[in-house]
């Protein structure tokens, strides 16, 4: 049998076929037009992602046997917002989640409605990316189609919608609205009369692993599958890669250095940082997770090397590093402003400390270090709630150096683990429909099955300490330099 994942992106959808056992017997990319229509603005035309889905999963199951599909789920592009009509059209492009249009009702909802009220009823505060401020944008800006509005929903939603005739989403996807309480998992009452969203604009809430019904029999006819193909509910982009990594349970913790660097630990119960430094979201598991986001991770690395070293030889630049914990360049990360935990657009990349004895390898080095103390500031937000981080799996472009990977150990004093596949969303969308049609009694169970470790990096004891101290030395760089900053 076989199961589909659908990694729902913003400049492609990925698809992924995976069998019975978890084995990825086919994977595949259809990509579509991103429009920016005015500077900041980001939108899509959602019938661009299912016609490119229905081509996909054609392409994906040529040469597979179609009638042993049980089922498709998703990972999904977060925050954007999906408008329908009464006649189920759609009303306006949506707006994804790195448009930056709603800074004045960002602000509003910050200062006016303030963080105290909004942590209280969602669990985070606002910012420009997340749903709600989108949608008061719109009721401001564009009243004639908000008086339309039928239906809201998120883009892997409208997918999910398309394909079983259900109006549903999942809680993780839901958390990042800002019009759904974590905590309860529901809707927020306070945030849609905050919004003035109705009630029956809003689906009905899943689990991410839960059944929300089976394909549409037209287009089971059209794939050539079984109109019994279980849909499930799916996850939000972030919670669907973590369960491809094999993140769940209490404890749990999934990072990835990509073009940004994202801190994803789960947990068993429901917890909100009293500084709104992390993101509070349900998990795809049925628990919760915290998550921290920097701006700029691997990104950074390759503005160092393209940008100012012009060079494309990554390797060679790191092979003369050789010591770590006594490098005297300390690096600031924060080349587009930062977001978690310091939620300053403002910030700015900075090397301190140089003299005149420093090398061209110093400055390299200095690049992942200050990439993992960053990262390290977003643990030590968990660690104030009682999280307990013991290891870690590890992705994205950056986590292919062997030094990266030695440092990031090093400076959070945890082991690494890699794991035999790296299809993050797609893979986790496969293993929610698996869990969803029966194969597996949970998400645990599937993720133990399927998902595999297959290296580990350990901290270093010496190594350890000596970054120890140069972590509390960072940690007084950025308030230093906090005010000049906002000048």
């Amino acid at each position: 049998m076989y199961f589909i994942g659908v990694d729902l992106g913003t400049s492609a959808v990925k698809l992924l076929l995976m069998d019975e056992k978890g084995n990825n017997v086919n994977v595949l990319s259809k990509s579509y037009d991103v429009c920016f229509p005015h500077t900041g603005w980001s939108e899509q035309n959602p019938s661009d992602w299912f016609e490119q889905s229905i081509l996909g999963i054609k392409d994906l199951l040529k040469g597979f046997d179609a009638s042993a599909v049980k089922g498709i789920s998703f990972g999904g592009q977060m925050h954007g917002l999906v408008m329908l009509d009464s006649d189920d059209n759609v009303i306006r492009p949506a707006i994804l989640w790195n448009d930056g249009r709603s800074v004045e009702e960002t602000n509003y909802l910050n200062n006016v409605i303030g963080k105290d009220k909004l942590t209280e009823y969602c669990g985070n505060i606002a910012f420009a990316g997340f749903t709600a401020p989108k949608v008061l944008w719109v009721k401001k800006n564009e009243p004639e189609n908000f008086a339309k509005i039928a239906k809201i929903m998120l883009p892997k939603d409208y997918l999910a919608y398309k394909l079983s005739g259900v109006f549903a989403t999942d809680v993780s996807d839901a958390s990042g609205t800002l019009y759904f309480d974590v905590k309860n998992r529901c809707w927020s009452k306070e945030m849609c009369d905050i919004c003035s969203i109705k009630p029956e604009w809003l689906p009905k809430v899943f689990e991410s692993y839960d059944k929300i019904g089976n394909i549409l029999p037209e287009l089971a006819s059209e794939l050539g599958i079984p109109t019994d193909v279980v849909i499930a509910a799916g996850a939000g982009d972030n919670a669907a890669a973590a369960i491809g990594m094999g993140v769940y349970g209490g404890g749990g913790c999934n990072i990835s250095l990509g073009t940004s660097g994202t801190v994803f630990m789960s947990m068993d119960s429901y917890g909100v940082d009293s500084n709104n430094a992390l993101h509070s979201f349900c998990h795809a598991d049925g628990g919760y997770h915290l998550m921290g986001c920097m701006l700029s991770a691997a990104s950074c690395n390759k503005w160092w090397m393209e940008e100012i070293l012009k060079s494309s030889d990554f390797a060679g630049e790191q092979k003369d590093i050789k010591e770590l914990g006594t490098n005297k360049i300390f690096f600031l990360p924060y080349l587009m402003g930062e977001r978690s935990p310091i939620n300053d657009v403002n910030a700015r990349g900075c090397f301190i400390g140089m003299s005149m004895d420093n090398t061209r390898s110093d400055f390299t080095q200095s690049v992942f270090e200050g990439v993992a103390f960053a990262l390290r500031d977003s643990f030590e937000a968990a660690y104030k709630l009682g999280v307990k981080i013991e290891k870690s799996t590890i992705c994205g472009g950056g986590a292919k150096s062997p030094l990266w990977r030695k440092i990031v150990a090093d400076v959070l004093n945890i082991k690494l683990l890699q794991t035999d596949n790296e299809e993050g969303p797609a893979l986790g969308g496969a293993i929610l429909a698996s869990v969803a049609a029966g194969v597996y009694s949970s998400v645990g169970e599937a993720c133990k099955a399927i998902v595999k470790p297959v290296n580990e990096t350990l901290p270093d004891p010496d190594e350890v300490a000596r970054y120890e101290e140069r972590y509390q030395e960072f940690k007084q760089l950025y308030p230093a330099l906090k005010g000049f900053f906002n000048r």
